[in-house]
């Protein structure tokens, strides 16, 4: 007889996701995709995945931005999505002639177990004349983050293309899911020293155009595919990131040995050195950076970096009594956490919270690592959602948010200032124009940081005072 004490129950502590402070896997795969020269981005799965990552990136960037979909109907969705796919891939053929098409699967095309590289077969079995190269990543949004699918992409292209040749003197740089505006000032720096670098990937020019007199179906600029070959033959690769994507795509172990990004399989299977650092945020970590580039190069850090680099401690002297013990809750992707906590720490913020939808594992041994005058006392949250950071920040009352605009509702709540970073910022202009890494790119964070608090300070005041 079935008793109603046999039935096991539910973990007390369970909470279902609230507003997931986290983005989906095709959508960070469709980025990545963006930034390499002639592609284009094809969602296998509904077409409310496409739309939705359209909606997103559009948001923030400001541009147009075509997603394809395979458009997955209730017959698809039952009997597979075979005949959707290579509807799709003609369609994309015959409209936009793309040198790639980069595929991002959902979870409803991996939950039926559509083998997307037995579709291409079949297909370019079919269709020998078709010249387009094709590139497969298995970016489920039950398992990971729009970093996953960023990671995950960025690593199918090299494998894709890259080769192991004679070495040559060109860097390659993977910077992470950044701002356009930090991709090209990256490429500015590397020049500066002299390096010839390689990008993977570089959409600063297809998410972030000059206006155009005419509509381009393809936007131009990305990393060709002739120097994603070259990238198995550099000097050497410099990535972003300590955490990446050692999460949980596609359910893999977590092993600090796997290929799993594109830097990682360059040194494992074509020996390419690599330089593996958080991203340049805050003095701190761009000495690190710089430090590496000398060394690459041969060169001396150019004068003008030495300056930006007098000037912003010159900043941080005289805004210090600003900002020095405020209560600081930050949230994000977790390698862009990480590296925003670290500058915070490094100005004198407390880190109250730090949150991200990530699941690596891994962040809190990273704060601590990187944020050695908050590591006893920061509270740091893994999988976490804005209704469980909102619940935190009403009860412990900090002075300031940092982080994209899914968080603007907390700041409203808790009448305290927001500053906006990372992705998405939906709410302002420019996000895609935001300056993050260097000397340059902290000089304006640590500016807005100072600024946000001084202005919500004179704001409440019961003086309408006009000078500090």
């Amino acid at each position: 007889m079935f008793e109603l004490n046999s039935v096991p129950k539910a973990k007390e502590n369970y909470k279902a996701t609230q507003n997931a402070c986290k983005l989906c896997s095709p959508l960070g795969a469709s980025v990545a995709y963006k930034g390499f020269k002639g592609c284009v981005p094809l969602i296998h799965g509904s077409q409310g995945c496409a739309t939705y990552i359209r909606r997103y990136l559009i948001s923030h960037y400001k541009e147009p931005i075509d997603i394809a979909s395979s458009n997955f109907t209730e017959d698809a969705t039952i009997f597979g999505g075979d005949e959707n796919f290579k509807l799709a891939v003609l369609n994309i053929i015959n409209q936009y002639k793309p040198e790639i098409i980069g595929i991002a699967s959902t979870c409803l095309s991996e939950t039926i177990g559509d083998d997307v590289s037995l579709f291409l077969h079949h297909f370019l079995e079919k269709h020998p004349e078709i010249d387009t190269d094709f590139v497969m990543a298995s970016t489920p949004s039950y398992q990971g983050t729009h970093i996953d699918g960023f990671h995950e992409a960025v690593a199918s292209v090299v494998k894709n293309y890259a080769k192991k040749d004679s070495p040559q003197e060109h860097v390659n740089l993977f910077p992470g899911f950044v701002s356009t505006e930090d991709l090209r000032l990256l490429k500015e720096i590397l020049s500066d020293f002299s390096l010839e670098q390689i990008l993977m990937p570089d959409y600063s020019e297809s998410l972030d155009n000059p206006v155009w007199d005419t509509y381009h179906r393809i936007p131009e600029g990305g990393t060709s595919k002739e120097d994603v070959v070259k990238t198995g033959s550099a000097k050497a690769s410099i990535e972003f990131g300590t955490i990446l994507n050692k999460g949980k795509l596609s359910g893999r172990v977590k092993s600090k040995q796997l290929s799993r990004t594109g830097a990682q399989f360059l040194k494992n299977e074509m020996d390419v050195p690599l330089i593996n650092m958080p991203m340049p945020i805050g003095i701190t970590q761009t000495d690190a950076f710089f430090e590496e580039l000398k060394n690459l190069s041969g060169n001396d850090i150019p004068e003008k970096y030495t300056k930006q680099r007098g000037r912003l401690v010159d900043a941080y002297v005289d805004a210090h009594k600003y900002v020095f013990g405020k209560k600081a809750v930050v949230y994000g992707e977790e390698d862009f956490v990480v590296a925003m906590a670290a500058f915070l720490d490094e100005i004198g913020i407390e880190l109250a919270l730090v949150a991200t939808g990530g699941e690596s594992g891994m962040l809190e041994q990273e704060m601590k690592k990187y944020c050695p005058e908050n590591k006893d006392k920061v509270v740091v949250r893994e999988g976490y959602d804005f209704e469980s950071i909102r619940e935190w920040s009403l009860e412990n009352k900090p002075d300031i948010l940092i982080g994209h605009s899914k968080g603007y509702y907390i700041a409203r709540e808790l009448n305290i200032p927001i500053v906006r970073v990372g992705f998405p910022v939906h709410d302002r202009v420019g996000g895609q124009r935001i300056k993050h890494l260097g000397y340059s790119g902290t000089q304006e964070l640590f500016d807005k940081v100072v600024n946000a608090l001084i202005e919500h300070k004179q704001r409440i005041s019961p003086v309408g005072y006009k000078y500090m």
